[in-house]
C-alpha cells in the first residue's frame, strides 16, 4: 500500500504549476543580490545623486543663478560668495556689502563667488561635474567590462588562459600608469574622448584581478559544481551562477574606481591634458584657481 501511494504521480496541476515556472533572469537574480546587500545600495546611490546634478546641470544653473558657465563679466571678478538674502542675514552680511556686489554683478547672486574672469563658479562647478563624471563612468565602464570578462575567463578556465592572463596582469601593473598617460595625451591632441579611452583602457587590471579571485572562490562552491554535475554548460555556470554572485562587490569596487578615476581626470585636466578651455572641469578649475590661493593663503 505504501508502494503504490509513493508511486502515484503528483496532481497535473501541481506538476504543471512546477513545470510552468520561469527561471529567473540574470537581471533579477543581479537585482536581488544588490538589494540584499546594503554597504552596495549606499556609495551606488551617493555615486548616482553625483551623476544626477551633473545630468541637471542646465536646468539647476538656471534655475540658481542664470548665467551661461563661460560667460565673463571682469566688474564682477573674484567675488566671495553672495547668499540669498535670509541666508545672508543668518550669516551676519551687511546689506550695503551685499547691495554693492549685486549692483556689480547685474544683479545676479553668485552662490560661490566668481572667478579671475567673473564667471560663476557654481554653474561651472556643475558643468565640470558632467565632463568630469562623464569621463570617469564611460572609464569605469570600459574598464570593468574589459576587467570582468578577462578576470572571469582567467579564473573558470585555469590553465595556460589563467597564466597568460595573470602575466598580462603583472606587466601591465608594471607600468606608471599616470606618466604613461601624460606621454600618451602629449603625443596626441588632448580631449575628453581620448583621456576616456586611455583611462578605460589601463583601468582594467584591478577589476581583472578582483573577478579572477572571485571566480576561484565562487565555482569551488556546492552550486556551482552541483550545476556542472547536471550538464550546465560552462557559459551558463559564468553568466547565470559566477557572475551575478560576484556583481554586488564589483559594483563596490566601481564606486571606488569612480572616485578614481574622477581624481585622475582632475588630475590630468590640471596637467592641461583633459578637456580644454574654455570647457569646465574640476581639474582645470582647480588649476586656475591654485595661484589666487597661494597669492591670498599662503
Amino acid at each position: 500500500m505504501t508502494s503504490t501511494t509513493a508511486d502515484q504521480p503528483l496532481p497535473v496541476a501541481a506538476s504543471s504549476a512546477l513545470s510552468t515556472k520561469p527561471p529567473k533572469t540574470f537581471l533579477t537574480v543581479t537585482l536581488e543580490r544588490i538589494r540584499a546587500d546594503a554597504m552596495t545600495v549606499g556609495p551606488l546611490l551617493f555615486i548616482l545623486l553625483i551623476g544626477l546634478l551633473a545630468l541637471l546641470a542646465n536646468p539647476l544653473g538656471d534655475l540658481l543663478v542664470g548665467v551661461d558657465p563661460n560667460r565673463t563679466n571682469l566688474d564682477a571678478a573674484l567675488q566671495p560668495p553672495l547668499l540669498p538674502s535670509m541666508a545672508r542675514r543668518l550669516v551676519g552680511l551687511d546689506q550695503g556689502v551685499a547691495d554693492s556686489l549685486l549692483e556689480v554683478s547685474g544683479g545676479v547672486t553668485h552662490w560661490l563667488g566668481t572667478d579671475s574672469l567673473g564667471r560663476d563658479q557654481l554653474v561651472r562647478l556643475l558643468h565640470g561635474a558632467r565632463v568630469s563624471m562623464l569621463v570617469a563612468f564611460c572609464a569605469a565602464g570600459i574598464a570593468f567590462a574589459l576587467g570582468t570578462t578577462i578576470g572571469m575567463l582567467a579564473g573558470f578556465l585555469g590553465g595556460r588562459v589563467d597564466d597568460l592572463i595573470l602575466w598580462l596582469i603583472n606587466t601591465f601593473s608594471s607600468l606608471p600608469t599616470l606618466f604613461v598617460l601624460i606621454l600618451l595625451t602629449a603625443i596626441y591632441k588632448p580631449n575628453a574622448i581620448l583621456l576616456t579611452l586611455f583611462l578605460g583602457f589601463f583601468g582594467w587590471i584591478g577589476p581583472a584581478r578582483f573577478t579572477r579571485g572571485q571566480v576561484l572562490q565562487i565555482k569551488a562552491l556546492d552550486y556551482a559544481t552541483a550545476a556542472r554535475a547536471l550538464g550546465a554548460s560552462r557559459l551558463r555556470i559564468m553568466w547565470y551562477h559566477i557572475l551575478p554572485n560576484t556583481i554586488p562587490l564589483i559594483i563596490i569596487l566601481i564606486m571606488v574606481d569612480i572616485g578614481s578615476l574622477v581624481l585622475a581626470e582632475s588630475v590630468l585636466s590640471f596637467l592641461g591634458f583633459g578637456a580644454q578651455a574654455p570647457q569646465a572641469t574640476w581639474g582645470s578649475m582647480l588649476a586656475k584657481s591654485q595661484d589666487f590661493y597661494f597669492l591670498l593663503d599662503p
